[in-house]
């Protein structure tokens, strides 16, 4: 005999609960559907009122992005400073979580404390003594000033993270690994690597999405040369006024590798931005 499990949540207020979570669904992504339907628009149309929301699809506003500005070099430029920059990135948060973790000091926490306080200075406040240092360096509008940019901008998230992931992984284990005679790099070779490549994957994700995002060191920084795609779709701004459906096509060149690289580590994603959270 099968015996239904009566459900816990009145049919009205799992309805209710049902109806809400859509609502919120589609008022978090109308922003990127209307920027989507706006960019198959022509300019008449994107202004038009009431909006538009039957017409004739058209791709010209790609083929004027890409003419005009030279959608490509924008793009290798974005993929290369947000990549490198993350790699340059792990390569210092890296050995800094390991030592705070397992070689722990009197100040580990308030070293730890000061570099979380660094995020929550505005970018301004460091702009003139940067540009300055870019400029007397001869590093304005190239790919390695906002390389080292992003990567020191995201440093404290690298380390924050790292460090609550490998304080997780028992001390035994590479106590275990010296007792046997390993050195230190084999230790962190053959024993934390392999223990922390979850922490380093979805860290290094996480970094690069913000690198890729990354708009005021971009604009302040570069220029057409070094430019990546915050700096093309700035560009479609002018003193008489915003092409819209240029700039959503632009828009959405820009955000579209991101959007499905996120999409398909979504699940690394979650688990960086959880770390420590929950233990």
């Amino acid at each position: 005999m099968t015996v239904r499990r009566r459900s816990n949540f009145p049919l009205g207020l799992l309805a209710l609960r049902t109806a809400a979570a859509w609502g919120v669904a589609l008022l978090l992504f109308f922003p990127l559907g209307w920027l989507f339907l706006t960019a198959f628009k022509t300019e008449l149309q994107a202004i038009a009122v009431p909006p538009l929301f039957v017409f004739t699809p058209t791709l010209e506003n790609f083929h004027e992005v890409q003419e005009r500005s030279d959608y490509l070099l924008y793009a290798k430029n974005s993929v290369i400073t947000s990549v490198l920059s993350t790699v340059l990135g792990l390569m210092l948060a890296a050995p800094a979580a390991y030592a705070m973790a397992f070689f722990k000091g009197k100040y580990t926490k308030d070293i730890l404390m000061w570099m979380l306080s660094t995020k929550m200075m505005p970018a301004v406040g460091a702009l003139v003594p940067i540009y300055v240092l870019a400029q007397k360096s001869h590093l304005l509008d190239t790919q390695l000033a906002l390389i080292i940019v992003f990567a020191l901008s995201n440093l404290p998230i690298m380390v924050w993270m790292l460090y609550s992931h490998f304080k997780d992984i028992p001390h035994e284990i590479l106590e275990a690994a010296r007792m046997d005679g390993a050195t230190l790099w084999q230790e962190v070779r053959l024993v934390l690597l392999p223990l922390g490549m979850g922490g380093l994957a979805s860290t290094g994700l996480l970094c690069l999405v913000l690198s890729w995002n990354e708009a005021f060191w971009s604009l302040n920084l570069s220029a057409a040369k070094a430019g990546t795609l915050a700096t093309l779709i700035a560009s479609y701004s002018s003193p008489e006024g915003l092409f819209w459906a240029k700039l959503s096509a632009a828009s959405l060149m820009a955000i579209a590798p991101i959007v499905v690289f996120g999409w398909f580590s979504q699940k690394q994603l979650v688990q960086g931005l959880t770390f420590g959270a929950v233990k």
